[in-house]
């Protein structure tokens, strides 16, 4: 990093503490992104293994009571086949196993059947083997199957059963409804089940069998169902509105499936884990910057900006000084004392120029006085000796008196108040236009001015503008008799004004003297209308700055 790129003291030491602290709060937030990344990475997969476990025990579940009801079929075929006793035989392996409801057995020459529920009865159990074959058989797990499977779900007698159908090459198989409850040891969450709910679930939204809520209770499930191709994993709205996550697994395709829910926690743990991590070490690396940033402030900055302030406090108050303090850094004291004997030094000079200031104002007022009142006895001395002069003689008499009072209406304006200061266009203009009417036009002859403007000159600019007046209006006034000239000035915009001379006739125009040019120069004035006609000419002048 170029410091040089920093103008101040405070921003170069700030910009060091920055190229210092930011590549650690990087560090610290690239850490705490990858912790936090790791961590919902573990809980997803945590989640996962939790979902495939219950598929597992539901899938194990099914196959040993596959194995059983292949099993029976198997025994009664090998013995006596389908007799009087093969009923009994059915109703003996239902009472060897807690939860099995019914059975029903296939074997070559005929089925055996039983059951613990009265409303259940061979038929029922016959229909329901005859449902079964209509679905396609599960998917093998792991390998072939040594029968032709189907899991699902049926009401049989009005009751809900687990159900499982199984036919060999042989022709043995059979039927087997299986109370869900019986489910339940398989489904335990154990000491992990805190926020979390498990469930066999059928295509058509159903709890089959579900542990950390009731069956009943199916409000953290999905909003919107979605049953896997096999796995799946998502975060959704529940039925209850609150956001929760989900991992299923396809047990008995194509209708069983479980499905795990997590209320979220452990993420939400991560979550501020994870701001933890971030922003703590962003805190304190905060903190350590405004600490600095205040030690910059009081031990540099402050005593920098003292030493400024009594600079910048010159221009208005002479006696302003740099604090000199006894806390204040050495060298930065250093620079205080040199700046206040620099200040010493300067007034001195200062009071020797002033005073030589003053002596050279007073000589240059005076010298324009003299000039003033040199220039007034020369316009008295004119006027007296025109008296004794007729004709040409006299009138060029007075064209020289009316230029003389120009320039002596100049200086007389411009030191008006003891000092050099621009003249008002319109007071001026008005003075030359009646010393003009006074000493220029004949009887029958007028000459007046619409001075609409507030604009000024300076001195070097007003004198030749009223020579070019006086020019203009002499030679019209000289060559027509009965003539009435008017002279105009106005705000043009707000960097000009415009200067118009017309007359109230058309007049014959020649060129003017070469000395004209040189007085539009000196006025810096740009000619906008040519003389032609009745009009004398027009000039816009600027007067900005």
């Amino acid at each position: 990093m170029r410091l040089t790129r920093f103008s101040t003291v405070r921003g170069r030491l700030l910009a060091l503490l920055v190229a210092i602290a930011l590549p650690i709060a990087c560090l610290t937030a690239i850490a705490a992104f990858t912790t936090y990344r790791t961590v919902n990475a573990a809980i997803a997969l945590s989640q996962a293994r939790a979902a495939d476990d219950f598929a597992v025990r539901t899938r194990l579940w099914y196959r040993g009571a596959l194995r059983t009801l292949l099993a029976s079929a198997a025994a009664i075929r090998q013995g006596e086949g389908v007799s009087s006793d093969c009923g009994a035989t059915a109703r003996a392996v239902l009472d060897s196993i807690r939860g099995f409801e019914a059975v029903l057995l296939t074997v070559p020459g005929g089925t055996c059947a039983a059951s613990k529920v009265a409303a259940v009865s061979p038929a029922d159990l016959a229909r329901t083997t005859v449902e079964l074959q209509t679905m396609p058989p599960i998917a093998a797990w792991g390998g072939p199957e040594s029968a032709d499977v189907r899991y699902g779900q049926a009401v049989i007698g009005g009751i809900s059963y687990l159900v499982v159908s199984a036919r060999a090459a042989n022709g043995a198989g059979g039927l087997f409804a299986v109370d869900p409850a019986l489910l339940d040891q398989v489904y335990d969450l154990g000491s992990a089940g805190e926020g979390m709910h498990v469930a066999l679930v059928s295509r058509s939204g159903n709890i089959v069998v579900a542990r950390g809520s009731g069956e009943a209770d199916a409000s953290w499930l999905p909003l919107r169902t979605r049953v896997p191709d096999q796995q799946m994993q998502w975060s959704a709205p529940s039925r209850s509105g609150a956001t929760r996550a989900y991992v299923a697994r396809m047990v008995a395709d194509p209708d069983l499936y479980v499905i795990a829910s997590f209320d979220g926690a452990p993420e939400r743990a991560a979550y501020i884990q994870f701001l933890t991590l971030l922003i703590a070490p962003l805190l304190t690396l905060g903190l350590l910057c405004l600490v600095y940033l205040r030690a910059i402030d009081q031990h540099c900055v402050r005593w920098l900006r003292g030493i400024e302030a009594a600079a910048r406090a010159r221009s208005t108050l002479s006696s302003a000084r740099a604090v000199v303090a006894d806390d204040m850094p050495s060298d930065i004291r250093s620079v205080a004392e040199a700046f206040n004997g620099m200040v010493d030094e300067q007034e001195v000079r200062q009071r020797k120029l002033q005073t030589a200031l003053d002596d050279n104002r007073f000589l240059v007022r005076e010298l324009h006085h003299r000039v003033k009142n040199s220039l007034q006895v020369v316009q008295s001395y004119i006027g007296l000796t025109k008296r004794d002069y007729r004709g040409e003689a006299r009138l060029a008499l007075s064209d020289a008196e009316c230029r003389v009072h120009v320039l002596s209406a100049a200086y007389r304006f411009t030191l008006a108040d003891g000092e050099m200061q621009p003249v008002r266009v319109d007071l001026f203009l008005d003075d030359v236009v009646t010393m003009i009417s006074n000493l220029l036009r004949n009887r029958d002859q007028w000459i007046s001015g619409t001075l609409d403007t507030q604009a000024a000159l300076s001195v070097d600019r007003i004198i030749p503008l009223g020579f070019l007046i006086v020019d203009v209006v002499s030679r019209a006034l000289r060559d027509t008799p009965s003539i009435s000239i008017a002279v105009a000035a106005r705000d043009h915009d707000e960097g000009g004004i415009e200067i118009e001379i017309t007359a109230d006739r058309d007049l014959p125009h020649s060129e003017p003297p070469k000395l004209f040019a040189g007085l539009i120069a000196q006025i810096e004035a740009v000619q906008t209308v040519a003389p032609a006609g009745r009009a004398l000419g027009a000039w816009r002048i600027g007067v900005a700055g």
